[in-house]
């Protein structure tokens, strides 16, 4: 099988180019780094693919990022959705399978249980939105040129070296700083990336559009303890929530002023004390079999 995978040098790509290398797949990147057969900015791409592809897998995209100017809120149009027309223009030769890797975020909801596909597209911040854009893109073109073509909506992506606010987080608990608020007893969805690597050739020829999650969505206290275990740090420990949101505001203020990151604001106080899962029936309906995160802590704790 001939691919083309985009995006292949980030965080899910990196797997998809080791499992399906691992298959026996014919594969070409495309990236703007030196490592791709295909060296391109997919904003500014004008070049035309003449190879003919099974699947293309198109994972670049614009992620883990606050935008907090017109400009930065431009990047994700640029890329996610700019990049996607581009990437759909330059295919020459019209391939049989085309999956698209998109977010949750499209929802548009900071929290709600159970949420799935069918659930209207609300989105309204720079990210969420241009995802929606880009699978409405992706949608259109695959119905005009008969191309079987899959949505897969993850939630927080969980694999080695993790990213994000995970990344964040176990940084923060080696570090003996984090801690809960309230019980932390709030429920996140997410999942481990090679599951939902190991799902794409499966679920390629059926298409669709999939919720994917371990099924499980640990709580904060039962991941902040994972990591806490793991590293044989000190218990995290808990705090009223009255206590920090006058911290969190004063972090806005900090933000607001100097344009500084910092470690707590109201935005990320929100996203810790609401929660947020999502149900994955279509996709196990289709053979999806995820590990708990929890339970595979080898794959992205070392």
């Amino acid at each position: 099988m001939k691919v083309l995978i985009t995006g292949a040098s980030g965080f899910l790509g990196a797997s998809l180019l080791k499992a399906f290398n691992t298959l026996g797949f014919s594969i070409d990147t495309l990236g703007r780094s030196n490592d791709n057969q295909i060296k391109t900015d997919l904003v500014n791409m004008a070049t035309k693919l003449d190879t003919s592809y099974d699947l293309v897998v198109h994972a670049a995209g614009k992620a883990h990022m606050v935008p907090k100017t017109p400009e930065e809120e431009e990047l994700f149009y640029a890329v996610n959705v700019k990049g996607t027309e581009n990437l759909l223009r330059s295919l020459k030769v019209i391939p049989k399978y085309f999956v698209f890797i998109s977010s949750v975020a499209v929802y548009g909801v900071d929290h709600g249980t159970d949420i799935r596909e069918s659930h209207p597209l609300q989105a309204q911040d720079a990210y969420g939105k241009s995802k929606i854009l880009a699978e409405n893109i992706v949608q259109q073109w695959a119905e005009l040129n008969g191309v079987k073509t899959t949505l897969l909506r993850l939630p927080l992506l969980v694999g080695e070296n993790p990213k994000g606010n995970l990344k964040t987080m176990i940084n923060a608990i080696r570090k003996g700083y984090y801690f809960n608020i309230g019980q932390g007893n709030i429920k996140k969805s997410m999942v481990l990336n090679d599951d939902v690597v190991n799902f794409i050739p499966k679920i390629m020829e059926q298409g669709g559009t999939y919720n994917l999650t371990d099924g499980y969505a640990p709580s904060f206290k039962e991941l902040s303890d994972t990591i806490s275990n793991h590293f044989a740090t000190k218990s995290v420990i808990s705090i009223n929530y009255q206590m920090i949101k006058p911290v969190a505001m004063i972090g806005d203020l900090i933000e607001k002023i100097t344009k500084l990151k910092m470690p707590i604001n109201s935005l990320k106080l929100s996203k810790i004390t609401k929660p947020l899962t999502f149900n994955d029936d279509e996709a196990r309906a289709q053979g999806w079999n995820p590990r708990e995160v929890l339970k595979h802590k080898e794959l992205w704790l070392n």
